[in-house]
């Protein structure tokens, strides 16, 4: 059962600069066709000051600074009984290369369904690009099979 006491816990910060060839990498990946997500001039063309992020890429912040396998070892959610129940996103301000975003979160809540065969973390998170500018709200809910 994951403890009730992680309510409210705040995770650590994690900084994610905003690399070109790391957003070309993700927007081939993902399957993105719009060429303002790989190609700079493309991207300069429509307004942009530079490739953008494309959709989604803000979640790799706290997976590159560890801090999600952190966050399943302290809730005791083992991988082998996650479930990925939602991800959302609200942008707030485009975020290019040469940005360096800031990702806290923190947990909201932590919920069973199905008399308590399915356990749910709910993590509410705000990236924040070098000003301070908050850039993106995200929620995302981890599902763990009891």
């Amino acid at each position: 059962m994951i403890d009730r006491k992680w309510i409210g816990h705040l995770l650590p910060a994690s900084v994610l600069p905003i690399e070109r060839s790391r957003l070309q990498f993700f927007a081939k990946a993902t399957g993105e066709m719009n060429p303002i997500y790989t190609d700079r001039e493309a991207a300069r063309a429509a307004g942009y000051a530079d490739l953008p992020a494309p959709p989604t890429f803000l979640f790799a912040a706290e997976l590159d600074s560890q801090v999600t396998d952190q966050l399943l070892v302290d809730l005791g959610i083992p991988l082998s009984k996650l479930l990925h129940g939602e991800q959302s996103f609200t942008y707030h301000r485009v975020v290019c290369v040469g940005d360096t975003v800031t990702v806290r979160s923190r947990i909201s809540d932590i919920y069973d369904k199905k008399n308590g065969t399915l356990e749910f973390a709910v993590k509410d998170s705000v990236a924040t690009n070098q000003r301070g500018e908050a850039v993106a709200e995200m929620r995302t809910v981890l599902v763990c099979r009891t």
